[in-house]
């Protein structure tokens, strides 16, 4: 197993040397679990309908002669997709380094420890393994935790709906309504025994629970409730022009019910573990991919975190980039996470809050909520 390259420059050389005791050496924020805090589609200004060069700006990949995801994920590109612009990356100055050790398509069991029923991935020992790591070598005071996703099936979801308005014509919602409910309390389960994991590692390595903080987060929504779709449902603009095919019940569903109901049950593992609970709901409202607020990018209409999408749409075409950097928070969408993630630390410990953004604003106009 192989820690990640964050990880092993921190532990190679310089300040990180020497072991800290918690409160001496580096100050470290870190990042843990999946997609969402990874960094995936942090390659994307925005989306756009043109498929050679930058696309319109769109793509922080181009070279000027090709395309090169490495200048955005670094050595992770063909798997963890930590881009430079990742939550953790964008909080700013909450502490001297930043960690970043999510993995795209990671699950709860990718977390926990592997004395403890961990289990590798992608070529990286489990999270908390490298958690000790940097826990041993810096003053860890914040760690950001997203996960619960994969192991219920976002991805799974997401496609069986699309499949539905594209190939079958039916509604998805009712499915995957009941097995989502199969699923949950088991999901919520391994969600807080990740949290339990992380305890264990920090506490192994010196660290009292007051010495620092785990900020668990929830989901936004990638897409807009049907009536703020900006595509009519009635013909193929959804599917070939904005890249969000969802009928407007399933997307009303998705919205109103699916992702509500995953933060309701984050905040009930982040009460019950007592950890910071940060909603992500509304992070995006108004920035959704094909949201009536937001406009694509075109050859006249330039990339902007004020008035671009800050999700990464659905490529029918397969023409750009990978189809996993689907329905994730683009690089807009990170400076908004990692505005977030720096208001809440700023906030005492134990409260939690919603994060939401103003509408024509660009990540600075993030403010905070009492999660509901």
């Amino acid at each position: 197993m192989v820690l990640p390259l964050a990880v092993s420059a921190l532990l190679a050389g310089g300040a990180g040397t020497s072991a800290a005791s918690p409160g001496t050496g580096p100050t470290a924020v870190v990042s843990m679990g999946d997609s969402y805090i990874s960094g995936e589609a942090g390659r994307w200004k925005g989306n756009s309908l043109t498929d050679t060069g930058s696309r319109n700006g769109t793509d922080r990949a181009w070279t000027g002669s090709t395309y090169d995801p490495a200048k955005v994920y670094g050595a992770t590109a063909g798997g963890c997709h930590r881009s430079d612009s990742a939550e953790v990356r964008s909080a700013g100055a909450i502490a001297d380094v930043a960690v970043n050790l999510a993995c795209s398509g990671a699950v709860s069991d990718n977390v926990f420890r592997s004395s403890n029923g961990g289990v590798a991935f992608k070529g990286e020992a489990p999270q908390a393994d490298q958690l000790a790591a940097v826990a041993a070598s810096h003053n860890v005071k914040v760690i950001a935790l997203s996960i619960g996703g994969n192991d219920l099936g976002f991805a799974d979801i997401i496609k069986e709906c699309a499949l539905d308005f594209t190939l079958w014509y039916s509604y998805c919602y009712d499915d995957q309504q009941y097995a989502v409910d199969q699923k949950i309390d088991g999901v919520m389960a391994k969600v807080g025994k990740s949290v339990d994991e992380i305890r264990a590692v920090m506490r192994g390595a010196g660290y009292a629970d007051s010495a620092y903080r785990i900020v668990l987060q929830s989901y936004p929504s990638p897409i807009p409730r049907g009536t703020e779709n900006r595509y009519t449902q009635s013909d193929w603009s959804r599917l070939n022009t904005g890249g969000c095919p969802f009928w407007n019940r399933d997307s009303d569903w998705a919205r109103d019910s699916l992702v509500p109901q995953m933060a309701s049950r984050i905040k009930g593992v982040a009460a019950a573990k007592g950890v910071q609970f940060l909603d992500l709901r509304d992070m995006l409202q108004g920035r959704e991919v094909c949201a009536k607020a937001s406009k694509q990018v075109t050859s006249t209409v330039s990339a902007s975190s004020k008035t671009s999408e800050w999700a990464r749409w659905i490529d029918n075409n397969e023409t750009q980039g990978l189809i996993q950097e689907s329905m994730h928070p683009n690089h807009y969408g990170q400076l908004a996470a990692g505005r977030c993630l720096s208001l809440v630390v700023a906030q005492p410990a134990t409260s939690g809050f919603s994060c939401k953004n103003t509408a024509g604003a660009d990540e600075s106009g993030m403010y905070l909520t009492p999660a509901s």
